[in-house]
């Protein structure tokens, strides 16, 4: 068993919240969540995505907070530390570090194309380009290796500053301002697009629910809500456990998972209110994936008075978005190599730095010079792939193990959960629900991971 060592705690639980929500808050906020919106009839789905964040995200949440507060150890640790004689559960330890590896490894090369479209809008590179021009800019900086690298070192040094400056002073202090910053761009942003002259029928879209949309999409409507509720929150890699290894007992985790996910539905929801008025308002449909962001919204950035200003704001908003996923998921891994080499912060930092910028480098060339390897069939590459360890193996499957951990005797067990998740003042754990959490949850997030495989390799 590992000695528990004198831990860094967080200075405030303001920075808790954000650090976790910033965590939380990432691309699938602000580019899945408009698209699957608009996919599947608007305001009917985003009820049905809320619903199964309290119903799925929440609990998993409360326990993963709870691995982390009472272990007061990183996921790759807190297993052991909890259950030192229950050697099987150690494994998963190992598995969820090389999971958030494995998310730095194509999360950094987006993050530098966020980057690379803010400093692009600020320079008015945009300017006079129109839906066909503006596709060709982003295919060249798809086809250019060299320019993605360098943005991607410069995300993998953004993200590592603050965590080289320590818990308080860099991680807390930048993540709560650049928090701050994304909510107060998010709300600017939302206001002129719910301004625009045409904008109110993407408002209707999006706020006024109408079933009939969903029409014979019921069940697909279904799932697709349960794995956005699911991944949006970036359960079941240990990156949100690292935060509730930094408070102490004073509150509750039910409640204070309430708050995380109150503001990462915020952001969520704000976004399609940036998104949905501006695309009805010139005309243009909600597209998929990457497109959405880097082709369609640029486009429209281009026809909006003032877009040059806008463009940057949202851009800048969106790095923001990245850059507070990175933090949070290097300050697990930096955790890890602390308390498991007994290295300095500086110098785990330094490895890991170098180490993430060398992983990083496949998901770059899988976009020019390894475009030819697609492993997931026609038309995927090596950011497929490792999007497919992360969100369709090891999101659900970690989810699954820290439920089964914190439910069932064999491993951490009910009644230690609930002596944790409760300690403190606040919102109690629904304890009555003791027989959904211990069989119907695992069930459906058993159900999320098989969907997952069969869409890839039976469909």
């Amino acid at each position: 068993m590992h000695e528990v060592k004198a831990r860094e705690t967080l200075a405030s639980r303001l920075g808790f919240i954000l650090l976790s929500a910033g965590c939380a808050i990432g691309l699938g906020n602000v580019w899945r969540f408009p698209f699957i919106t608009g996919r599947y009839g608007g305001a009917a789905f985003v009820l049905i995505y809320i619903l199964f964040l309290i119903i799925l995200g929440l609990p998993v949440m409360v326990m993963e907070l709870a691995i982390g507060r009472a272990s007061k150890q990183n996921i790759g640790l807190a297993l052991n530390t909890l259950t030192p004689a229950k050697k099987p559960w150690h494994v998963y330890g190992k598995l969820a570090i090389i999971g958030n590896y494995t998310l730095m490894m194509f999360y950094t090369t987006i993050t530098g194309w966020l980057l690379s479209y803010f400093v692009h809008m600020i320079k008015g590179d945009f300017l006079g380009l129109d839906a066909a021009g503006v596709g060709s800019f982003f295919g060249s900086m798809l086809e250019n290796p060299l320019s993605m690298t360098v943005w991607m070192i410069v995300a993998v040094i953004l993200g590592f500053l603050p965590v080289a400056r320590g818990l308080q002073s860099g991680v807390e202090k930048i993540t709560k301002y650049m928090m701050i910053g994304l909510l107060a761009l998010m709300l600017i942003l939302a206001i002129n697009s719910l301004s625009l002259k045409g904008g109110s029928e993407g408002l209707k879209f999006y706020l006024i629910p109408d079933f009939a949309k969903l029409g014979g999409n019921f069940f697909e409507a279904v799932y697709a809500a349960m794995g956005q509720a699911f991944f949006t929150l970036s359960l079941g890699i240990g990156s949100i456990a690292i935060f509730g290894s930094y408070i102490g007992k004073e509150h509750r985790l039910t409640g204070e998972a309430v708050r995380i996910i109150g503001l990462d539905t915020f952001v969520a929801l704000c976004s399609g209110l940036i998104i949905f008025p501006a695309a009805f308002a010139f005309g243009v449909q909600p597209d998929a994936g990457p497109s959405l962001i880097f082709i369609t919204l640029p486009n429209i950035f281009n026809q909006m008075a003032g877009g040059r200003f806008w463009g940057t704001l949202f851009f800048l908003f969106m790095s923001f978005a990245a850059l507070s996923t990175l933090i949070a998921v290097f300050e697990n891994i930096i955790s890890f190599w602390i308390d498991t080499k007994g290295v300095s912060r500086k110098k785990a930092t330094l490895i890991n730095a170098i180490a993430i910028s060398l992983l990083s480098i496949p998901c770059v060339l899988g976009f020019n010079l390894l475009s030819g390897f697609q492993p997931l069939g026609p038309g995927t590459g090596v950011l497929d792939l490792e999007d497919f360890i992360v969100s369709s193996t090891l999101l659900p499957l970690g989810s699954l193990i820290f439920t089964l951990y914190c439910t069932w005797k064999y491993g951490w067990g009910w009644d230690k959960f609930i002596k944790e998740a409760d300690s403190g003042e606040g919102q109690k754990f629904p304890s009555a629900l003791r027989l959904y959490f211990q069989y119907i949850l695992p069930t459906v997030i058993f159900g999320i991971f098989i969907k997952g495989y069969w869409d890839i390799f039976v469909k």
